[in-house]
């Protein structure tokens, strides 16, 4: 069986976000993640027809099609807040970033599902996080909301594949929701990656609680605390407690040929070398 490969990382958008896919290109990558706009600010200026045109071409130019592509939305964004103004807040700057897919051609939109910020229940957390995903997905078109599972950290939502279920389960327009694992994340939230018997596990459960028709995103991270920390650290490949054999096996895995994996190390210098050692391992 034929295994496709698209590795990548998150690379800057900086000066326009027609020049991600150039960066992305110049680490050898094939896949690409991004933020369409600053993800520390709630404002940003509308796309230019310049920057998608821009975009768009230099997509094409180096290959990459929707499918390669995983951008994030903001980091101030809360889908599950508890304050009612603020929920609203966090509801349409999600929908503004939707858009900016819708503009670009991207298919999918990466995102952290929420905090109940300890005021609410995980529960009523869960369910405003589903809700202000049907809304998105009710103003727009071809874009698939792509749920992160988190590393639990603080008040976070999204740490157990039993809440990425739960959110998919509300969510009505089932063809447009999926979700990305990121290796860290899942980690520190107890996930056992880095053992042989440990990573048939973790699929295995994830398979049965959420389901591999959904998987349509891998954030690969290596991680600086232990097991079940609940703290979100990433680390370089090879250099934390998933060791390289944990990648050498994911990037083996059949299960996950033509989904865009996307790293998010802490050092964007080793990136390129990263993406070659994955690619080697990958063809194996």
């Amino acid at each position: 069986m034929t295994k496709t490969c698209y590795i990548g990382a998150h690379v800057s958008a900086g000066g326009g976000v027609e020049h991600a896919p150039l960066n992305a290109a110049a680490i050898g990558a094939n896949a690409f993640g991004l933020f369409t706009k600053n993800q520390k600010q709630w404002n940003a200026k509308p796309l230019t027809e310049k920057n998608i045109e821009n975009f768009k071409a230099n997509c094409e130019k180096h290959g990459f099609g929707p499918a390669q592509i995983l951008p994030h939305d903001s980091y101030l964004i809360n889908l599950g807040h508890p304050e009612e103004d603020k929920l609203e807040k966090s509801r349409n700057a999600f929908l503004d970033e939707m858009r900016r897919c819708e503009q670009l051609g991207i298919a999918m939109l990466n995102f952290h599902p929420g905090s109940h910020l300890r005021t609410i229940s995980e529960e009523e957390c869960l369910e405003r996080a589903a809700t202000s995903i049907n809304i998105a997905l009710e103003k727009t078109g071809g874009v698939t909301a792509v749920i992160e599972n988190t590393a639990g950290q603080g008040s976070n939502i999204g740490y157990r594949f039993e809440h990425l279920a739960q959110i998919i389960a509300m969510v009505e327009d089932k063809e447009r929701v999926g979700v990305c694992i990121d290796t860290c994340h899942g980690w520190a939230a107890g996930y056992d990656f880095a053992s042989e018997q440990g990573y048939r596990q973790v699929w295995d459960d994830f398979d049965n609680v959420v389901g591999f028709r959904y998987l349509k995103g891998i954030h690969l991270n290596d991680a600086k605390k232990e097991r079940g920390s609940k703290v979100d650290r990433h680390a370089s490949i090879g250099e934390g407690y998933l060791g390289l054999q944990t990648f050498s096996r994911l990037m083996k895995d059949h299960r996950l040929s033509g989904i865009p994996i996307i790293l998010e190390t802490p050092d964007p210098e080793k990136y390129a070398e990263e993406i070659a050692w994955l690619r080697q391992e990958c063809s194996q």
